[in-house]
């Protein structure tokens, strides 16, 4: 099997078992719909028979039954119209049955991707990821309701069809079959020819979306940059790539679907009348005739139905296959490791962080951290600066357990980090960004963050904070809307919230991520004091840009290089001539 083969074919089972987990809850949905579709088929097939005896029975021979043949007819409006209704009920089972799958494929994906290691977001793009919830997943409903149901509709029909059509002739229904090895040749070149162009279509849409929520992002920078033209360039290129690959697969549909097999459909209509024409016809061949000419439509129109359907489910295999590889992706590693139980515990005793002898790379061979060995007492605020690329935010993310610690280990209250729960561990650890990450909603919602709090504990953690005040002053207070991203606020105000939010969670370790590199002067004072006032009650390591956030510090830590060169009080560092801490605190001073 070929490469190509390979991809298709896994794609295929990637997709149906992913199909088939979604679909799970509602598998009596689709027994009954596929149940309801064999009637309607068998319905169906039963109209020509009784148009047959109506034609050979009655009007040829002109014996004018009048109850029998009002019987048949009456039969005829019966059938046709049990049929179209038990069609409408399975069509509707099916709609709810794809509804219900996607809705769950979302919801899948979604909690998924929420789990999923800091590691992957590295390397993923925004408006891709969001792609494959929204257009990737609604290609599931597709497959359910245009695809499967056409394909297995036209399945039975067929099947049916070509059972009645034995019954009245078996030899005119070998030459209807022979039609089958042509029909599975133009599929089979239609999988070859249109599949490479429908996976890269779809892979370039995903690109056309990562682009306009990259570009829409960034567009202060874009049109500072004057990069107007450049990044409409690079978008104009991916969408005629785009466009390139949907003519590719148009093409492929053209040939291979609906005209080549219209044609096959007039040669065999042809054959029936030829051969009828080299025999001796009775007055009761006229309604075999009649018959088979009705079955050859019910014939050639599912095989035109099902051919048609390929492209649809190339492009939702493809779909479905990359949700899966989404959802294939690994968990962070807190929640693959099944031991991961305990609480951290409340030995006063044990360091509130006890690092020992560790070593990161985020690639083989090019080291971030070098056997870095630190103990934080509880309750203690601990500053960490160094120059850019000096290891600070990394080792914050070990902390935070976004990246396992393959060499050497961290400890919290005693207790090594892998084997925290991760519920108690997001709970008692909180963490304060650079950027503050704030919903479009209301300041209550954004400290609240879904925990259920209360307005006492929600107040106290804003006062904790110094944000009380101003969110007070609001027109709403703490139910006033923030706009997106906290349009509204000051990047200070912000910052503000992101502190209370943290402090909501009543944290034993603060983490601090540079909170105070884009704040002025006067909110960057506010900070310190409620870092000041949480001193001895919460356990705080700030990492620092701007050193004047941690000159108060219990103790600071110089990162250089992945090492710490240099540790103490910020009146011990600066007493060292030529130090990293003094050289880094002089510049920042005349920088001021």
């Amino acid at each position: 099997m070929k490469p190509e083969e390979q991809s298709n074919a896994g794609q295929m089972r990637r997709a149906f078992a992913l199909l088939r987990r979604a679909a799970l809850p509602d598998q009596h949905h689709l027994s009954w719909a596929v149940l309801w579709l064999i009637v309607a088929a068998l319905l169906e097939v039963m109209g020509p028979i009784m148009g047959k005896a109506l034609i050979d029975e009655h009007l040829l021979p002109h014996h004018l039954d009048w109850p029998r043949m009002a019987g048949l007819l009456a039969g005829l409006v019966l059938t046709g119209w049990i049929a179209s209704g038990l069609r409408y009920l399975q069509l509707v089972r099916l709609s709810g049955l794809a509804m219900r799958s996607v809705m769950r494929l979302r919801e899948m994906v979604y909690t998924h991707v929420l789990l999923l290691p800091m590691s992957f977001f590295d390397r993923a793009i925004t408006g891709q990821l969001v792609s494959r919830v929204t257009n990737d997943t609604e290609a599931v409903k597709s497959l359910y309701i245009q695809v499967l149901f056409v394909m297995l509709d036209s399945t039975i029909v067929l099947i049916g069809t070509v059972c009645a059509m034995a019954f009245l002739d078996w030899r005119l229904m070998l030459i209807v079959l022979a039609l089958l090895p042509a029909v599975l040749l133009i599929v089979w070149l239609y999988q070859r020819w249109s599949a490479p162009a429908v996976t890269r279509a779809r892979a370039l849409r995903s690109e056309i979306n990562g682009q306009m929520a990259e570009s829409i992002g960034g567009m202060s920078v874009l049109q500072a940059s004057n990069a107007e033209q450049r990044f409409g360039q690079r978008f104009a290129a991916t969408n005629q790539d785009h466009y390139t690959a949907r003519l590719s697969e148009l093409r492929a549909n053209a040939w291979l679907l609906r005209p080549a097999l219209d044609l096959f459909n007039i040669v065999l209509l042809a054959a029936v009348i030829f051969l009828f024409g080299q025999r001796e016809m009775t007055a009761t061949e006229v309604g075999i005739l009649y018959a088979f000419i009705s079955y050859l439509a019910r014939v050639i129109e599912p095989l035109i139905q099902i051919t048609m359907q390929f492209s649809q489910l190339q492009q939702s295999v493809v779909a479905t296959a990359r949700v899966a590889t989404l959802l294939a992706e690994g968990a962070a590693q807190e929640h693959a490791a099944g031991g991961a139980t305990r609480a951290l515990t409340h030995d006063s005793n044990a360091p509130a962080v006890a690092i020992r002898a560790l070593h990161f790379a985020y690639n083989p061979g090019q080291p971030v951290l070098h056997d870095l060995s630190l103990d934080i007492p509880q309750g203690d605020f601990i500053g960490i600066v160094g120059h850019t690329g000096s290891g600070k935010s990394t080792l914050l993310s070990l902390l935070l357990r976004f990246y396992p610690a393959p060499h050497g280990s961290i400890l919290m209250h005693g207790v090594p980090l892998d084997d925290i729960d991760n519920e108690r561990f997001r709970a008692d650890v909180g963490l304060v960004p650079q950027d503050p990450f704030l919903l479009a909603a209301s300041a209550r919602e954004n400290i609240d963050m879904g925990r259920g709090l209360t307005q006492q504990q929600i107040e106290a953690a804003a006062r904790a904070a110094h944000a009380h005040d101003f969110i007070a002053a609001l027109e709403q207070g703490y139910d006033t809307p923030l706009g997106e991203g906290g349009s509204r606020l000051s990047v200070g105000q912000k910052q503000l919230i992101a502190i209370a939010r943290a402090l909501a969670g009543t944290p034993r370790i603060l983490l601090l991520d540079e909170a105070t590199s884009h704040i002025d002067s006067q909110t960057e004072q506010i900070v310190q004091t409620a870092l000041d006032e949480l001193r001895g009650k919460v356990t705080v390591i700030a990492i620092a840009h701007r050193l004047s956030t941690i000159r108060d510090a219990n103790r600071i830590v110089v990162l250089n290089h992945g090492r710490i060169v240099e540790t103490g009080a910020h009146e011990q560092l600066m007493q060292i001539d030529g130090g990293l801490y003094q050289r880094l605190y002089l510049l920042q001073q005349l920088a001021d």
